[in-house]
């Protein structure tokens, strides 16, 4: 293993090329581009055997993929933002035919008006399109995840895509320490893709066909191989600490053990709430959080066991869904349905605009004056 300074960008290539990825289509959108110029470079230099395949837009790409993975391919791709919304049609074609393809999305804000900083709801506009979706909030859990999903993907009680979200620039363009796991170690945990039915000229036949009263029964299998997707998830985990000594879960409890309240994150902004956490657990407030890692198939029971314990929790959401609210903060507030404490609403970062760590303070601290209150509080990041 090497351990180096990699930027997102390069942390999520090297990840498609430990797990031999056979084919990357692409189209370079900002701030994805320099993923897909990291493969061009190893291409090039003939490090990398695989097929990469530029097209003329995203809508091409994930179009790219669907055939390459139908045909029996280990497909590995990038897209951000305006570029994800392109794709968004097929996404859902990838995950109705059950294709293993895992994609990279750098978050960005959604124009108009336009901005290149992050926030989640290009990424989330694909809750219900069938596709597993991680949150990374570290460089290092990029590569590995890329890694893992594959696993996940290509296994027959699962068969779906996979979409592992960073946030644009936050981590994109941030260089981390990166432990680059030994190619033999990587080949040891996944071995070449096999799959059961591929497209194949000399046997023909048709994927995606039309079905009309048995449209139910499809959609059901999909469901079906999401909840499957919970367990297989946490045995690739354990399997992955076996090998890699690096632990995941379905979630992240951090200072949770004596909590009497909760802060529920996803993205790297968790970093700052860590950090605004310790120090006032410092002053003697025993506030805890929670970051969800897989956010689908939602850990609905998993949530529920990690904070059956405390007393009030605020949700953090990195989005906005007009005419409601937080996009996560509902989901939540349904786990945790039956346990009588107050849930709160906190929108912060639209745009990527950023949030400090004694802004997290204030937040932890608004949650903690609901156990009093019984009342749940709402609070939006000051636009100014």
């Amino acid at each position: 293993m090497v351990k180096t300074l990699l930027d997102g960008n390069s942390a999520a290539a090297w990840g498609g090329r430990l797990a031999r990825v056979e084919v990357v289509p692409n189209f370079p959108v900002t701030p994805q581009t320099e993923l897909i110029e990291t493969f061009a470079k190893w291409k090039s230099e003939g490090s990398w055997k695989g097929e990469f395949v530029p097209v003329e837009s995203e809508h091409s790409v994930m179009s790219a993929a669907i055939a390459a993975s139908a045909a029996g391919a280990r497909v590995f791709t990038g897209t951000s933002s305006q570029g994800l919304m392109l794709m968004h049609e097929m996404m859902y074609v990838a995950s109705g035919m059950r294709l293993p393809v895992v994609m990279i999305n750098v978050s960005r804000g959604l124009s108009a008006p336009i901005t290149l900083w992050p926030d989640h709801n290009d990424i989330l506009d694909l809750r219900d399109s069938g596709w597993i979706v991680f949150f990374c909030e570290t460089n290092q859990e990029v590569l590995d995840t890329v890694i893992q999903s594959f696993k996940v993907c290509e296994d027959n009680r699962v068969l779906l895509p996979a979409v592992i979200n960073m946030d644009g620039f936050i981590q994109s363009y941030t260089r981390e320490p990166v432990e680059i796991p030994s190619q033999k170690l990587v080949d040891r945990f996944l071995p070449k893709r096999k799959a059961d039915v591929v497209l194949n000229v000399k046997k023909p036949m048709a994927l995606g066909v039309g079905v009309m009263k048995e449209y139910t029964y499809f959609r059901q299998q999909i469901y079906l191989a999401h909840r499957n997707a919970l367990r297989i998830i946490n045995d690739v985990h354990k399997e992955w600490w076996k090998i890699f000594k690096r632990r995941y879960g379905l979630l992240e409890s951090f200072m949770m053990k004596d909590a009497q309240a909760a802060l529920i994150t996803i993205g790297s902004n968790t970093t700052i709430a860590k950090a605004a956490v310790l120090a006032l657990r410092k002053k003697g407030y025993k506030i805890g959080l929670v970051r969800i890692r897989v956010y689908r198939p939602f850990p609905k029971n998993e949530l529920k066991k990690a904070l059956s314990h405390v007393k009030a929790v605020g949700v953090v959401d990195q989005n906005l869904s007009p005419g409601y609210g937080g996009i996560l903060y509902p989901e939540v507030r349904d786990a945790l349905y039956g346990l009588n404490i107050p849930v709160s609403s906190f929108i912060i970062s639209l745009g990527g605009k950023h949030i400090s760590q004694e802004e997290f303070e204030e937040i932890c601290l608004n949650v903690l004056k609901t156990i009093k209150t019984k009342k749940e509080c709402f609070f939006w990041q000051d636009f100014r």
